[in-house]
């Protein structure tokens, strides 16, 4: 009889459990729900600070002399442009433009990458980036194991780590990345996350993560930060209207149908996987876009989930016009939420008679502009 695999262990694993928190398997790996009240943890970071253990996440490193045509050609991004010691959001796309991953891009040297993959998608990504290297002048390196990843997110984050590092935080922008000692400790502090809030994420190796945690937990006692777990770490991006591979983002839509042909960069040098295929996308979307990702508010207490049917209530007796992806109760708003593909013509903020069948009960919702909440800066 076979048996399911082990679940992976970050470097954390005994602290979190130390810590109460409640596991569960994420992308193969086991992971930190929460420690107590996930509300309480969503509204740390919202307010103060919150500590998060992202070990899952994939990283690749991609090093050599054409590194940065090999990347441009592999990815939809200009990563060529990229300066060192700076980031970039980017997807990478199979030939028929669907979307495989979305990632971020580091770079570390003049001919050093790090691309960091969502864990689901991290084997994949390896994967795919190995087959395309082809006669680039080149090395794809698998580098899961060389890291472990804390994030320090929410308004006192800049604070708590300013007092366990000598690194120019205040120089160091969003989406940048630079070396340096946190608590001892060397790292790439880089200002990033996936949150809504200011915030640093901290690539170290995995034998110095626990005292890294320790410190930071110190450090931030005095400014309300707490431990934080994967399920408030989701309705953070929901209120930011930060999509999630596997719900807003699949193989089955391109960036221009997720809204996010933005990060498509036609005009970089040579050609690249899916060109062909995301130019089509591009005019589709420009002439008769099918459906647009958009945000739904309640105005009832039914929180909908991925799935969910998105309907025309009223006259049309409940016709189906799209399908909710992402939902859960909003901490800030203090109402439910819900990102959604709809169809163009109902997909206007404001447009009356959008309701949400909730288990075969049109429940009444409001569709307003992405992101639910945007922090002040």
């Amino acid at each position: 009889m076979s048996t399911a695999p082990a679940s992976r262990l970050t470097a954390l694993d005994a602290l979190h459990r130390s810590l109460g928190a409640t596991m569960t398997d994420f992308a193969g790996w086991d992971m930190p729900l929460r420690y107590a009240s996930e509300r309480d943890e969503h509204n740390a970071v919202r307010t103060r600070a919150g500590l998060f253990d992202l070990s899952h996440m994939g990283e690749i490193t991609v090093t050599g002399p054409q590194a940065a045509a090999f990347l441009n050609f592999a990815l939809v991004g200009n990563i060529a442009t990229v300066g060192v010691g700076r980031a970039r959001y980017t997807m990478i796309v199979a030939e028929d433009g669907g979307i495989l991953d979305d990632l971020i891009v580091y770079r570390l040297g003049e001919t050093e990458y790090m691309v960091v993959a969502n864990a689901g998608n991290a084997q994949l990504v390896l994967d795919t980036l190995a087959g395309r290297a082809g006669d680039f002048d080149t090395e794809v390196r698998d580098d899961r194991d060389a890291y472990a990843l804390l994030a320090v997110q929410g308004p006192e984050s800049p604070a708590i780590l300013k007092s366990v590092t000598d690194a120019d935080l205040d120089g160091l922008k969003y989406y940048a990345g630079l070396p340096g000692t946190v608590a001892g400790v060397p790292a790439l502090i880089a200002r990033t996350g996936y949150t809504g809030e200011d915030g640093f994420e901290l690539f170290v190796a995995p034998e110095h993560a626990e005292q890294l945690w320790k410190a930071l937990t110190e450090a931030g006692a005095q400014h309300g930060l707490i431990p934080c777990g994967l399920s408030c770490r989701d309705t953070l991006r929901l209120e930011a209207g930060m999509p999630l591979y596997g719900h807003e983002l699949t193989t089955a839509l391109t960036p221009f149908d997720a809204g996010l042909g933005r990060v498509v960069k036609f005009e970089k040098e040579g050609d690249f996987v899916g060109r062909e295929a995301l130019l089509a996308a591009a005019e589709r979307a420009e002439t008769a876009p099918p459906r647009k990702l958009v945000g739904l508010v309640a105005e009832g207490r039914r929180v909908p989930r991925a799935g969910f049917p998105v309907v025309a209530v009223g006259e049309s007796g409940g016709k189906v016009i799209g399908e909710v992806t992402s939902g859960a109760p909003s901490p800030t708003l203090g109402k439910p939420i819900a990102m959604a593909y709809v169809d163009a013509a109902h997909a206007a903020p404001g447009t009356e008679g959008v309701g949400v069948d909730i288990r075969g009960t049109h429940e009444a919702y409001e569709v307003v502009a992405l992101p639910f909440y945007k922090r002040q800066k």
